[in-house]
């Protein structure tokens, strides 16, 4: 009861990535459905690898953040991308999802492949009929306040309409305590960083 009239009252407001990674992503992700769903599956398995390497190896991480490479350096580096994304699914790197990135480097885009990959999961999510929830915490949320959350945002018209309800309760201490939810093209901010925010800016504007 508590989780649902947390989430009714808070404000909602629109989360999404950029226009740009947004263009990158439908462009894979029809490429790869108009081979077939397979490939469409492979390039999903492909982007989630590497988003895992990415974000557990600072020196990956680093590189698609940093503009100023060259064109040599960037072809390593992609490599070296695709090796830690292999080994971590024991398959190689799908033809689909090799272009999509070489054309990101290439166009000096590589910034964008967190957004690339975030807008990507939207899309193949809408295909399955998922909705897809993140809870970000400041810590790990108990089993019965995760069960909880889903049992309130079960109820919501998305939801409903959906195959699946998939939720992920995502780690970040910066909220400093509260949750955060996405859902869907919605940020409910309920954290504790967002209320602290809210009173220095009141604080600014009294002086």
């Amino acid at each position: 009861m508590l989780a649902r009239r947390a989430i009714a009252a808070a404000p909602a407001h629109s989360r999404a990535a950029s226009s740009i990674a947004q263009k990158y992503a439908t462009a894979v992700y029809n490429g790869a459905l108009k081979q077939s769903p397979a490939a469409l599956n492979k390039v999903d398995q492909d982007l989630n690898a590497i988003s895992k390497a990415i974000s557990s190896t600072p020196s990956l991480s680093a590189f698609i953040h940093n503009p100023t490479i060259s064109a040599k350096d960037r072809t390593k580096a992609l490599d070296a991308l695709y090796a830690a994304a292999e080994g971590a699914t024991k398959t190689q790197i799908s033809t689909p999802t090799k272009n999509l990135f070489s054309v990101l480097s290439e166009n000096g885009r590589l910034v964008e492949t967190e957004g690339v990959i975030e807008s990507f999961r939207v899309l193949i999510s809408e295909y399955r009929g998922e909705a897809n929830v993140v809870v970000t915490s400041a810590t790990p949320l108990p089993k019965d306040i995760m069960t909880r959350l889903e049992n309130s945002l079960k109820s919501s018209q998305t939801a409903q309409k959906a195959k699946t309800l998939k939720i992920t309760n995502k780690v970040n201490p910066s909220v400093l305590g509260g949750i955060v939810v996405d859902f869907g093209d919605k940020t409910i901010d309920l954290s504790v960083a967002s209320r602290v925010n809210k009173l220095n800016t009141l604080l600014q504007e009294s002086v």
